[in-house]
């Protein structure tokens, strides 16, 4: 168990379960690239089996996975007098609102919404260790029952554990809010700065003079000109120079 001695003085160990083994090297790197020590199992069985002789110091687990899900390894672990100090960071695509309340429900302390930068998974790692320092191994017991789409919902989480929940998943709206903003700038952008011609263009067979949408008739280099952002450089090809020798 974590004792009272700070966590920086003693080393993180991040206990990743990941049935993905590109996804889990993937998170091992980055999360050894910053100091921290990380051990990969493939699936929530070997993750039980490795917690029997050892006690991490943050468990981070997909919830998508075969035989034992995230959910289901996050209350086996809360149910452990041993190991239910451990911090539970749980990798989801939080794409319906029940699976908050499954978080809640299995005790898990926080969310890391897919897909998630390096910088938001180091955060949050950084946020859980500074908790453990802070909050020591005290938990506040509690219990509430909710209705939640039309059933009545039971969260035995912690006060700390539903704090931190309701926290992770407003920040990670945050950050979705903020890519949007940027997204829709860039489109914004582009769109003023692209035009397009499409649909039919009346032109004459004769002197390809181009009929505007006013119904004047103008030269193609000038109807094409106000209505893109392409230019034209004036030359002459090989045959109209050999007509002009010609001549």
């Amino acid at each position: 168990m974590v004792s009272d001695v700070d966590i920086k003085d003693r080393a993180v160990e991040i206990l990743v379960v990941e049935d993905s083994p590109t996804q889990g090297e993937r998170l091992k790197y980055t999360i050894e690239k910053h100091a921290y020590h990380a051990h990969v199992v493939c699936n929530g069985v070997e993750a039980i089996d490795y917690l029997r002789h050892h006690a991490p110091t943050i468990i981070i687990s997909d919830v998508l996975m075969p035989e034992v899900d995230g959910y289901q390894l996050c209350k086996v672990i809360k149910a452990d007098e041993r190991l239910k100090h451990i911090p539970v960071i749980l990798l989801t695509s939080l794409s319906e609102p029940e699976d908050v309340i499954k978080g809640l429900d299995c005790g898990a302390d926080n969310f890391l919404i897919k897909p998630y930068s390096e910088q938001v998974l180091i955060s949050r790692i950084n946020y859980m260790l500074l908790n453990i320092q802070i909050r020591g191994n005290s938990t506040t017991d509690m219990g509430i029952e909710i209705m939640f789409a039309g059933k009545k919902q039971f969260i035995k989480s912690s006060r700390i554990q539903i704090l931190d929940i309701l926290l992770s998943t407003y920040d990670t709206a945050i950050q979705r809010a903020v890519e949007l903003e940027v997204k829709v700038r860039e489109l914004k952008k582009a769109n003023e700065t692209i035009k397009t011609l499409k649909g039919l263009i009346p032109i004459c067979a004769k002197c390809k003079k181009v009929r505007n949408d006013k119904g004047s008739w103008q030269q193609i280099e000038e109807y094409v000109r106000q209505h893109s952002d392409a230019e034209f450089t004036h030359g002459f090809c090989p045959e109209c120079i050999e007509k002009i020798k010609s001549t």
